[in-house]
């Protein structure tokens, strides 16, 4: 996401964190190297030169805080002024009592509305609510197939009439059920262009539904008339937030993010690639602190507990600290990794990990580890998950054949798993605070 202005931001950090003296000559230096990061992602000329001259003006002004180099503090300027170009704090989505909350989308042809349905219904079902999707698009052909479709792969339930071309009837015929929910998503038509007919209709679905958020959703392709799209948007129908999609894609991103940022309608929600948990709450101190290779814990909290369920986390710290491991906890860790998502994005959030410079080749073929181990242990059986140690040469052989991997590669799991075990009874009955206090030590080399 966003990859070339990441780099060249940390390439700016860089610079600071390698110079001798913090000057005129390499603050101008600096200004032009995020100038140029900044334009080449797409963002808006005078946001660009508007942040930088505040960079300018504080770096020369400001006198670093007592126990901070000039160095230390020129970087912190940098990060609170990309984090104040892209939204200064995090939104996200107050969710009330009253049942149901509605959130209704909008948004033109081709943004990703249907889709972006299905993430955000994933998301909240994550958490223990009860869903259901409206499907108001009576133009687009296949739309309510699509978002049914869509619904039933997010596990939330969907109120769709084929044969109905009015939306406003179409919401009152199902308004019996809604109380049931504890969210509804209204899925809107679009149009190729913000139109007089396309306002005269959301405004009238506004006044009818009554929505608790009204979500506009734009495509990160579309770059700097993010700006324009959303300030229409917002005084066309009172637009609560913004949903950028595709960021995942050749978009360079930068320009929908902080137009949209320019509004007064915040971002709420980013898609991050095709799969229903690939969305994410915008939190632009999390995502300038991934720009900048710093991190973004908070993020990787939140995908760690969703991918691991609450009694099973518990169940495994507990035979962790009593130094017992076997096949069956490997499994459900490679489990969980695999929702985490691909490892260069889990990488991303772990401070320290981005300035690593570990080489894509090294974590493409991290991903071919995991997806191979887990073919490994589908071929074990039950007696052989729960006690490894029984793994001879024989059963060795016989896995291998049966998972369409090589003898190596099974003992390459097999060592990993003894690797594993030693460290976990090395582990066994000790403090879980102080060891944590020792990874937090460590030094990543670069």
């Amino acid at each position: 996401m966003l990859e070339a202005l990441g780099q060249g931001l940390k390439n700016t950090l860089k610079k600071i964190a390698q110079a001798v003296f913090v000057n005129d000559r390499l603050i101008d230096e600096l200004i032009r190297d995020i100038q140029r990061s900044l334009l080449y992602a797409d963002v808006n000329v005078q946001l660009v030169f508007s942040l930088t001259t505040t960079i300018k003006e504080r770096a020369l002004k400001e006198k670093a805080p007592p126990g901070i180099t000039h160095r230390e503090h020129l970087i912190r300027i940098v990060y609170e002024e990309l984090v104040a170009l892209f939204g200064k704090e995090r939104k996200g989505i107050t969710l009330t009592p009253k049942k149901p909350f509605i959130i209704m989308l909008v948004g033109l042809f081709g943004s990703g509305k249907t889709t972006t349905i299905g993430k955000i219904g994933a998301y909240y079902f994550n958490r223990g609510y009860k869903i259901a999707s409206v499907g108001l698009d009576v133009y687009r052909p296949a739309a309510r197939k699509q978002l049914m479709m869509v619904s039933e792969k997010a596990h939330i339930d969907s109120f769709i009439l084929e044969s109905e071309k009015n939306p406003i009837k179409i919401w009152t015929h199902f308004a019996k059920e809604y109380p049931r929910y504890d969210i509804l998503i209204v899925d809107t038509a679009g149009r190729d262009a913000l139109n007089k007919d396309l306002i005269t209709e959301i405004r009238t679905l506004r006044t009818t539904i009554q929505p608790d958020s009204v979500l506009l959703v734009i495509s990160a392709d579309i770059g700097q008339a993010a700006q324009s799209q959303a300030q229409a948007f917002h005084d066309a129908c009172g637009v609560t937030g913004v949903i950028v999609t595709k960021l995942d894609g050749t978009a360079k991103g930068g320009g929908s993010l902080s137009a949209c940022a320019a509004t007064q309608a915040p971002i709420i929600f980013v898609g991050v690639g095709e799969k229903l948990e690939d969305i994410e709450v915008f939190n632009p101190e999390g995502f300038v602190g991934r720009l900048l290779g710093m991190g973004d814990l908070e993020a990787l909290l939140e995908k760690t507990r969703e991918a691991v369920a609450p009694g099973k986390a518990e169940e495994l710290s507990e035979r962790l600290m009593k130094g017992e491991f076997n096949f069956v906890d490997l499994y459900d860790q490679l489990q969980a990794m695999k929702k985490l998502g691909p490892l260069k994005k889990v990488v991303e959030m772990i401070p320290g990990m981005s300035s690593a410079h570990l080489p894509k080749e090294m974590l493409d073929v991290q991903e071919e580890h995991l997806q191979k181990w887990k073919f490994i242990l589908d071929s074990c059986t039950k007696e052989e998950l729960e006690d490894p140690e029984l793994l001879g040469r024989e059963r060795i052989e016989r896995i291998a054949q049966g998972s369409g991997t090589s003898v190596a590669e099974v003992r390459a799991l097999l060592k990993q798993y003894k690797q594993t075990k030693k460290i976990m009874k090395m582990m066994k009955g000790k403090n879980p605070e102080k060891i944590m206090k020792k990874f937090s030590g460590m030094k990543f080399k670069t």
